[in-house]
């Protein structure tokens, strides 16, 4: 009877796979991921998001977005908290723009609304058509920049400078010399393309930061699951700053990066499996996600990079999503050794990712300065704004600013004119 119900409801037959192959493939997908449980939780923590009610809501919003999105949306695509997104809800909207994580919380619920206003009307398709390949091949370069800078950061190889905005890290720091350590373990596994290859090299980071003592074990076999502190997290959201303007500028900021990221990566992942007709209600799925995870407690899902692991290994459907789904509840039997992961055994992680998203920039036709510059604006202000949201608008605005300046102003569509007054709108209110 369930197995009539699984071939009927996801169709296996005619996507060609099997259940076998689906199960395969979702395990697969998860084993490419489950690191953004240390993570993204890593990263929310300095939001102020207690460490452990960070990965269970890192755990909680996976489960929920990929049960979705292989139920609605029927695609193998998973929907994790995303890197580079999770990283504005931290250093963007916390730290620089002053909002609590509770608001930022906040930020997140309404952004998924407006998201999903997108992705429930033709907007979806008319934003996909407006934006040049140029500013969103941008987009995810400047992203790799982003998360690089993250990375070296956390494994202590960058340090704020005396006498500039940074400088080189204390070499012959234990804890320098494990980050290098764990970045040869992971350039090696990836370059040997090891299955689970960022998952290995934080295990065996984290026991090299044991051997070096830059991480402490003494508590691993009394610390047990609290949900203390989840019960703090969960349905936390605050709307206390509705009514300000800082407020609708992170809404703004963050719906912008949803949706660009967003269309960019559901149409990647469609096109692997050739089935574009399930665009919209995976990209129905992704919104609905985003908005779950304001009251989860996580920054918003995305239609990770990781899913094309499960695809490329035979997923075709949205059993292979749903797998994943189940996978990250079991993650959380052994949240306290997840718990453990130090930041030296993160870095290589980001950095690796961040070197992946860079190998868009040979899209980009810097012979053109009118489709160059605007890239390149975007690609190093995003790190160097430490901003997702400000970089982005630099292009946007800097894009149909040269075109019509050089006199190929039929080069810009009538949408991207408004997407640039709009991002000239969230420079003003930031003033």
């Amino acid at each position: 009877m369930l197995r009539n119900w699984i071939f009927q409801r996801f169709g296996l037959e005619a996507h060609k796979t099997s259940v076998k192959q689906e199960l395969l493939a979702g395990t697969i997908g998860f084993i490419t991921i489950v690191y953004i449980i240390a993570v993204n939780s890593s990263i929310l923590s300095e939001a102020g998001i207690p460490l452990e009610a960070a990965m269970l809501a890192t755990i909680i919003s996976s489960f929920a977005g990929c049960v979705l999105m292989g139920l609605w949306g029927n695609a193998p695509i998973m929907l994790v908290p995303g890197m580079g997104i999770n990283a504005m809800f931290t250093y963007t909207l916390v730290q620089s723009m002053g909002l609590s994580w509770q608001e930022a919380l906040a930020v997140v619920f309404v952004s998924g609304i407006l998201f999903t206003v997108v992705a429930v009307t033709r907007l979806s398709e008319t934003l996909t058509v407006a934006i040049p390949a140029s500013l969103k091949d941008a987009i995810t370069v400047g992203l790799g920049l982003f998360l690089t800078l993250i990375g070296l950061e956390k494994g202590g190889l960058v340090i704020r400078g005396e006498h500039s905005l940074i400088a080189l890290g204390h070499m012959g720091d234990p804890y320098v010399l494990t980050t290098l350590g764990t970045l040869f373990i992971t350039v090696f596994l990836f370059m040997r393309n090891v299955p689970a290859n960022f998952l290995i090299s934080i295990v065996l980071g984290t026991g090299l930061a044991v051997l070096t003592g830059t991480v402490d074990i003494s508590g691993i076999g009394t610390s047990g699951i609290s949900l203390g502190d989840y019960s703090q997290v969960i349905g936390a959201m605050s709307f206390a700053k509705i009514g300000t303007l800082t407020f609708w500028v992170a809404v703004f900021s963050l719906t912008m990066v949803l949706v660009f990221e967003n269309i960019g990566l559901v149409h990647g992942h469609l096109s692997m499996t050739n089935t574009p007709d399930k665009f919209r209600r995976s990209l129905q799925s992704n919104a609905l996600s985003a908005i779950s995870c304001g009251l989860f407690g996580t920054s918003p899902t995305v239609s990770t990079v990781e899913s094309a692991a499960g695809i490329a290994a035979g997923g075709r459907t949205g059993l292979t999503a749903v797998t994943s789904g189940v996978l990250f509840l079991v993650a959380v039997l052994v949240l306290p050794i997840i718990k453990l992961v130090p930041g030296s055994a993160i870095a290589p992680v980001l950095m690796i990712i961040g070197t992946l998203m860079l190998s868009n920039v040979k899209n980009i036709d810097f012979g053109d300065l009118s489709e160059g510059f605007p890239a390149f604006l975007v690609i190093v202000m995003i790190p160097f704004t430490y901003s997702i949201a400000d970089g982005i608008a630099f292009g946007f605005i800097a894009y149909p600013l040269l075109k019509v300046v050089l006199g190929k102003s039929r080069d810009v569509s009538r949408p991207l004119y408004v997407i640039a007054l709009l991002f000239l709108l969230h420079f003003a209110l930031q003033s």
